[in-house]
């Protein structure tokens, strides 16, 4: 029998925290044993970029402030309205298993099919087209997910010791469709393969203290994301 699929909403949150979360569920992964998909917003607008981006070339790119480096991959991505989700996965669970593209192809699967449900038409992209290089919304990789030919959603991942974290958004969302009937199609389309029933989650202690530890010496500081 598969795990249960742990879900946590924490709505609209500070840009800064939102990366500081994310990184905690990776970091607590392993210890909690069960993957937990969590569904959230932002409270300003905000860009992220990729791990290994160059900060000058990221500011040089878009006017949008703050600037934070993600803990995952990819390129940049603006948020403001965007519906944002991350998944952290732990290690010995069959999704950490796969390799990267089988992730990348898994994650934007089940993503289509929650829109479909929604009588959203999309489909994933089978090549690549590169508008405006590291820029995740400027034309679209193999296996993002597309409405009419635009990318619609895109992710970014990280694997290691402690589990597996992929971070991705829908932007613009569908216009029809609120953000609270596409995470409960989300819900409801998960993967059989990888996950039994769903257990809705509130943040622990343990999660939110490693989170505020997190936002205070990584993410708030302008060093971490200037460092590069």
């Amino acid at each position: 029998m598969n795990p249960p699929l742990q879900v946590l909403d924490t709505g609209a949150g500070e840009p800064a925290w939102n990366m500081a979360l994310d990184e905690a569920l990776l970091e607590t992964a392993a210890a909690r044993g069960r993957p937990l998909l969590r569904c959230y917003g932002w409270a300003a607008p905000a860009a992220t970029f990729g791990h290994f981006q160059r900060h000058a070339e990221i500011a040089a790119a878009t006017p949008l402030r703050p600037l934070l480096r993600r803990p995952t991959g990819g390129g940049l991505v603006p948020h403001d309205a965007d519906w944002t989700y991350s998944l952290s996965v732990p290690p010995g669970h069959a999704w950490h298993a796969l390799a990267a593209e089988a992730s990348y192809r898994t994650m934007h699967a089940w993503i289509v099919a929650a829109l479909a449900a929604l009588g959203v038409a999309a489909e994933l992209a089978d090549c690549c087209r590169r508008e405006v290089p590291g820029q995740c919304f400027r034309g679209h990789e193999k296996f993002d997910v597309l409405r009419g030919g635009r990318k619609l959603a895109g992710a970014a991942q990280r694997r290691n010791r402690l589990g597996l974290l992929i971070q991705g958004s829908l932007q613009p969302p569908p216009p029809d469709v609120g953000r609270a009937a596409w995470q409960a199609a989300m819900i409801a389309a998960r993967p059989a393969a990888f996950f039994g029933a769903v257990e809705a989650v509130e943040p622990g202690r343990e999660l939110l203290s490693m989170a505020e530890r997190l936002l205070a010496g990584k993410y708030r500081p302008p060093e971490h994301h200037e460092r590069r």
